[in-house]
């Protein structure tokens, strides 16, 4: 794809760079062609970002005057005291928010009635280039609004469009899942370590063998539970593992630890529903 234009990030934290950096290395945009505000107390962003040659503001107003798509990247508390700044500049602007919970609705009332509004989600794994994102098109958001995002998006991983009432469940499972897997490496290399294995050495194995095993599950599309069983011996040392995992962990609850990690993501899922109130 060309490049897309004038990029403005309101909101300059470490999801905003990691996304910046993807969209100057894919050459989707030029560094001269981007602008940040960042809080003037942030010393540390406002470094990274001059590093790489962005422009840095600390009012918001610049940022969506300067820009064809403006990036929201606050938290969400902070998105109904921003909006009514930029409204008055918002006309016929694409405005992609990332922000937690916020949806188009909201979005939508209170910007101008012609802003172009997508809602997105990337996750941690974009400091990386690894996101899982996904996004959804407000009203006014036509179809090239979404292929720009998409393309954006896809310079820091993997992006696909969805409907918006999924996104409390994705939220709380590639959103809040990054939580969920540095757990299991942790505890992958607490059991390694019990077992004589140095500290450094058991957390690398563990990361690979995560990241191994979840490229494996995308990239074959074999069903996990067919790649368990290639992986499970009769009576081998993966069996007496898995039934640990199964049975002994949650005898008080009595649920495996399948059940334990659904349970986790519907939790997520319930408080998401509860902050968006939906």
């Amino acid at each position: 794809m060309n490049q897309v234009g004038r990029i403005g990030v309101i909101g300059g934290g470490k999801m905003a760079l990691a996304m910046i950096k993807g969209f100057l290395s894919a050459g989707l945009t030029k560094s001269d062609s981007v602008i940040a505000s960042v809080h003037p107390n942030d010393i540390q962003s406002l470094k990274q970002f001059q590093k790489i040659g962005v422009e840095t503001v600390v009012k918001n107003e610049p940022v969506v005057e300067k820009s064809d798509i403006v990036f929201i990247s606050v938290k969400p508390e902070v998105v109904p005291i921003i909006l009514p700044e930029i409204k008055s500049l918002s006309n016929n602007k694409l405005f992609i928010s990332i922000a937690m919970g916020i949806t188009i609705k909201m979005l939508e009332q209170h910007l101008d009635i012609n802003a172009r509004v997508i809602r997105a989600m990337p996750n941690m794994p974009a400091l990386v280039k690894s996101a899982c994102s996904v996004y959804t098109r407000g009203t006014k958001a036509n179809q090239e609004d979404g292929q720009v995002t998409k393309s954006l998006l896809e310079a820091i991983g993997t992006c696909e469009e969805v409907p918006e009432y999924l996104f409390d469940p994705i939220t709380a499972l590639s959103g809040s899942g990054p939580a969920y897997v540095f757990v299991m490496i942790e505890a992958l290399a607490d059991g390694g370590v019990r077992m004589g294995l140095p500290r450094d050495l058991a957390y690398r194995l563990s990361a690979q063998t995560v990241l191994g095993s979840g490229q494996l599950v995308r990239d074959t599309n074999e069903h996990p539970g067919v790649l368990k069983d290639n992986v499970t011996s009769p009576a081998g040392s993966t069996a007496a593992a898995l039934k640990v995992l199964e049975s002994a962990v949650f005898t008080i609850l009595k649920i495996g630890f399948r059940g334990t990690v659904s349970g986790a993501v519907e939790a997520a899922t319930l408080r998401c529903q509860e902050i968006s109130g939906n």
